[in-house]
């Protein structure tokens, strides 16, 4: 599914094809294949051993289970609020209140994204991708993610926010004609069911469902999903403690509540807030992932609304066979300080359990001072 985005209602509630992604390949690869272990003494971090093992990264690793739970079914790269504005007269992107620049950061997540390694089963963007609706804007962010998707193998979700404007965010994005309708959307990952809900009002800044919206989400998940179901939308159903933002909260919030009760939804992903959050809806975890274009401070002094160049960071979303974890992941370039190379993880894959638990437990005596 790479670079598929999601099929609109009201055709939505059959999902698009289930194809398979080269997350699933590899996963899929290492079932089936029993791979011999070898064990390697540590070696000094030189610039060979870290390209060796950011090659070794993409290929699939041996089949040996340390610890209580099995890999992860699928895992989402959950992105929000990248912002974007049209396009100077150089060709660069205006920046956002004339400081931030919005492509940097998402040209790092991307980057960040391909040299893990990680088999990624979609990426998935909860909304304000244009701050001002322009389709250039659009098309500047649309032609990063989607090389990257391409090169990862990944599926790619957009989900509609409150400075988005529909008819430019179908045509754009979607690749679709242009209508002023809600944006709604499934896309099928493998099997796990990934449903973008438009909770954007036109004209305004906090988010609603519609009666027919309602309606709609209800008939989809009347039919429950292989690996269950994950719903996505810009304004989350959670409390905030900033006072501002309770404004500009999702309206309504019992009904969507009525909805998801008894549905195979397995967790909520949302944006909006500018930082990361987790709590709980409805019974159902949900999980917000920060802006990548600038970082609102939750803890501001009282009654203030502050925005910072800093902080930007990105959401894994781990998917297992009874739940989901949600990872934040720092966007930049840091030192290492510590680390264990793949060459140690073979050893402790080479160990049997309790051998591990000595090696790698156990406390390491410390030298008199």
């Amino acid at each position: 599914m790479t670079g598929t985005t999601p099929t609109e209602a009201p055709d939505a509630a059959q999902p698009g094809p289930n194809v398979q992604s080269r997350a699933a390949q590899s996963r899929a690869a290492q079932s089936l294949t029993a791979q011999s272990l070898t064990v390697q003494s540590p070696t000094a971090q030189s610039a060979a051993m870290q390209s060796a093992a950011m090659q070794s990264a993409t290929a699939p690793g041996p089949n040996v289970q340390m610890g209580q739970y099995p890999p992860a079914s699928h895992l989402i790269a959950h992105l929000s609020d990248t912002h974007f504005l049209g396009t100077s007269a150089d060709g660069s992107g205006r920046l956002l209140y004339d400081a931030v620049d919005t492509d940097s950061t998402v040209h790092r997540a991307m980057a960040q994204l391909e040299a893990s390694g990680l088999a990624i089963d979609a990426l998935l963007f909860t909304g304000d991708i244009a701050d001002r609706g322009e389709p250039d804007a659009y098309r500047r962010v649309r032609d990063i993610v989607e090389a990257s998707a391409e090169r990862m193998g990944a599926a790619l979700v957009w989900v509609m926010g409150n400075h988005d404007e529909r008819t430019a965010f179908r045509t754009e994005l979607l690749r679709s004609a242009g209508h002023d309708a809600p944006v709604d959307g499934v896309v099928d990952v493998n099997g796990l069911r990934v449903i973008s809900l438009d909770t954007s009002v036109p004209g305004y800044h906090h988010g609603e469902v519609t009666a027919d919206q309602l309606g709609w989400l209800r008939d989809v998940l009347s039919r429950p999903a292989e690996h269950g179901s994950v719903l996505a939308l810009h304004h989350p159903p959670l409390p905030t403690a900033l006072p501002l933002m309770t404004i500009l909260e999702l309206q309504e919030q019992a009904a969507l509540a009525e909805v998801l009760a008894g549905s195979d939804v397995r967790a909520i992903l949302g944006g909006h807030l500018h930082y990361a959050t987790t709590g709980l809806f409805a019974g159902i975890p949900v999980s917000v992932a920060a802006a990548t274009c600038y970082t609102i401070d939750a803890a501001a002094p009282p009654r203030q609304l502050t925005g910072l160049g800093g902080g930007q960071s990105i959401n894994l979303v781990h998917v297992y066979a009874d739940q989901v974890v949600h990872s934040n992941v720092p966007l930049g370039t840091f030192d290492i300080v510590t680390r264990f190379d793949p060459a140690y993880v073979d050893r402790m894959e080479a160990l049997s359990p309790a051998d591990r638990l000595k090696a790698f437990s156990r406390h390491a005596p410390q030298p008199a001072r």
